[in-house]
């Protein structure tokens, strides 16, 4: 009973509309109507600019990380690294679905990749920072956020698998699956990388949210 309280409360954690809520509360609009439609950072950075973007970033991060910490209320796992992980995991992974599909917002939240970056810094700091790197150093090449985090979700495995080599088969598991996730999430990005034809986020200027709703 206890584990499955834990699960809601990540979900509902998870579920926390961070891109929605600052819009309507400080923009008076619904972020899902402008732009990609999407409820997360990436689609806040183009419609609301970077300031706006960077904190429903951090807030979306601090959703997964704040849900693997639920763990710590589980103490019967204490004694089995293996089985404290698996806990960690699924908490997070229960958050992750709730961004998804937000139980605040009609179940229309964003792709998740914030979130998964902050259960993977909960979980395995090193690894999260060598991602953030590789995500970063392709941003700042590209300016294509859906790109930057389909690379790092690529590496993300590698990393786990190669170089740090983490003795846990169902985070081995985890770590494909999040790549997969990644890439099926980000089909139409990859679409329009393809074609040429996907935006590119202003890191370094203001936008105004004065912009056509999407259609």
């Amino acid at each position: 009973m206890q584990e499955i309280l834990l699960v809601l409360i990540a979900y509902c954690l998870g579920s926390i509309p961070s891109a929605v809520w600052v819009s309507k509360i400080f923009f008076d609009i619904d972020i899902r109507d402008y732009g990609s439609g999407n409820a997360g950072a990436t689609n806040t950075f183009r419609v609301l600019g970077p300031k706006w973007g960077t904190i429903v970033m951090v807030l979306d991060v601090l959703k997964g990380f704040l849900a693997v910490k639920l763990a710590l209320f589980a103490p019967q796992y204490f004694n089995s690294e293996i089985q404290f992980l698996n806990m960690q995991l699924i908490l997070g992974i229960a958050a992750v679905t709730g961004h998804i599909f937000p139980i605040w917002a009609n179940f229309r939240g964003g792709k998740g990749v914030a979130t998964l970056l902050g259960l993977v810094i909960a979980i395995s700091p090193w690894s999260a920072l060598a991602c953030s790197i590789i995500f970063l150093l392709v941003l700042f090449l590209t300016r294509f956020v859906s790109l930057s985090s389909i690379l790092a979700s690529i590496a993300f495995p590698l990393f786990i698998l190669e170089v740090f080599d983490v003795d846990n088969n169902y985070y081995r598991l985890f770590a494909v699956a999040v790549a997969v996730l990644v890439i099926l999430t980000h089909q139409k990005n990859i679409g329009r990388l393809i074609k040429g034809d996907e935006n590119k986020v202003p890191i370094f200027k203001n936008r105004s949210r004065r912009k056509q709703p999407n259609k």
